[in-house]
C-alpha cells in the first residue's frame, strides 16, 4: 500500500490579500502541483527536471501569459 502524498503550501501563501496559492507534493519520481483552494480538482504532475525548469522560468518572469 502506498502512502498518500503530503501536500505542502508555501510559507509565503498567507502574505498579501490574493490568497492565491499552490501546494506541492513529492511523488514517486515526480512533483505534484495543485490549487490549494480546490485540492479535489486534481493535480499537475511534473518530472523533477520539468519542475526545476518551471521554477527557473518563473523566477526570470519568462513564462507565457
Amino acid at each position: 500500500m502506498t502512502n498518500p502524498p503530503v501536500w505542502r503550501k508555501s510559507s509565503r501563501s498567507t502574505q498579501g490579500t490574493s490568497e492565491q496559492c499552490v501546494e506541492l507534493a513529492q511523488l514517486p519520481h515526480a512533483v505534484g502541483i495543485r490549487d490549494s483552494k480546490a485540492p479535489g480538482a486534481g493535480h499537475l504532475t511534473l518530472t523533477p527536471h520539468a519542475f526545476a525548469d518551471l521554477v527557473t522560468r518563473a523566477k526570470r518572469d519568462s513564462l507565457p501569459r
